[in-house]
């Protein structure tokens, strides 16, 4: 606001601000740049020296106001040990033409307070006070869903920006198909929800959520699909017929594994088990029959014309046995008589045989 004429000594001032004074903050989003507007006139009555003084005035009576930035003498003084040192600047190179208007640059939430502006040419002396208010912009929000998204059930859509100054609202809009909310959907602006209830495949699309406050807006979008409710027991049995598939597959195949094995250890005690009635190898009595023929020969090649009769009173040897005769059992061999085995000894013992014992057979083949 600007101040009111000064009278000094009965000397009238002419200096003026002209700069309308603002009703409400001057509102700048957090990183910007802000310019605080202050014009002045002078008269020719104003013939001092001009000082114009930029300063943060105390929010507390207690304390003194801040200088920022000073211009006198033709010299602009801009540093000053304050929050905004380095970052404010005088809008015009030569304000002694009116402009003593600021720039304030890339102003942060600590720069939020009031300003006074104070312009002094003897004998006049003008003030302006204007208030800042450094706002932060919402940031990007997050879209998502909350709660199930088949048809109907009431699905919930949500956008949330972590940062921002308050207040800040929210906004849906469909950008596909119809690009209207569902007719059944609820939207709170201030929570920056849509409850779409009872909700239908129609209302599946893309949906674009703005977060907006005084110095900025931001924007999600959501893409939702309302799909059928899933057949629950159908699932279900078709995991228990899979469980009993892969059981049975585990349990053949156990079965397989467990007669292989027993098939195999039958087999094993099948090839160690003495067989009774195999009959003798005919090897062996080949074997046999060849050794006594050749005794006998050997026999006969050692007679002399002396002892031959007396092997000729002996019918029981003038032949070579039979085959039949060999594989004839012990228990069908023909008997002896006592005398014939005493005169057999004693005639071979004459004729220079050799006794052989033939080796004899049991039941199952063995040579005894």
């Amino acid at each position: 606001m600007a101040g009111p004429y000064y009278t000094v000594h009965g000397l009238t001032s002419g200096l003026e601000i002209t700069s309308s004074s603002a009703s409400t903050p001057t509102e700048v989003a957090s990183g910007q740049s802000v310019k605080l507007d202050c014009q002045f006139t002078l008269a020719s009555e104003d013939s001092g020296p001009l000082d114009i003084e930029w300063s943060l005035v105390a929010s507390d009576n207690q304390k003194d106001d801040q200088v920022i930035i000073l211009y006198s003498g033709d010299r602009a003084y801009e540093d000053y040990d304050t929050p905004v040192k380095g970052r404010v600047h005088f809008n015009s190179p030569d304000p002694k033409n009116g402009d003593a208007s600021i720039n304030v640059l890339t102003v942060k939430s600590t720069d939020t307070g009031t300003y006074q502006c104070k312009v002094k040419k003897a004998p006049g002396v003008r003030n302006k006070k204007m208030q800042l208010l450094v706002m932060e912009k919402p940031s990007k929000p997050r879209c998502y869903t909350e709660g199930s998204t088949h048809e109907g059930k009431d699905v919930v859509l949500r956008c949330t920006s972590d940062a921002g100054s308050k207040p800040m609202k929210y906004s849906w809009e469909k950008t596909t198909g119809s690009k209207v909310l569902p007719a059944s959907s609820v939207l709170d602006p201030v929570s920056g929800t849509v409850n779409v209830k009872n909700a239908s495949a129609s209302a599946s699309g893309t949906y674009r959520c703005t977060a907006t406050n005084r110095v900025g807006a931001e924007q999600c979008v959501l893409d939702l699909s309302v799909t059928a409710i899933p057949n629950t027991a159908g699932i279900v049995a078709g995991s228990i017929i899979a469980v009993l598939l892969i059981l049975l597959i585990i349990a053949i195949i156990l079965f397989c594994f467990c007669r292989a094995r027993n098939r195999k250890k039958y087999e094993k005690e099948i090839c160690n088990e003495i067989r009774e009635d195999v009959p003798p190898p005919k090897s062996r009595a080949s074997t046999a029959r060849s050794f006594t023929v050749a005794s006998q020969r050997s026999s006969l090649g050692s007679m002399s014309p002396s002892n031959l009769h007396e092997y000729a009173l002996k019918p029981q040897y003038d032949k070579i046995p039979s085959s039949e005769e060999y594989d004839r059992p012990p228990s069908q061999a023909p008997v002896l008589p006592p005398s014939a085995g005493k005169m057999a000894g004693y005639n071979l013992s004459r004729m220079g045989g050799i006794p052989v014992m033939v080796p004899a057979q049991t039941r199952d083949g063995s040579i005894v």
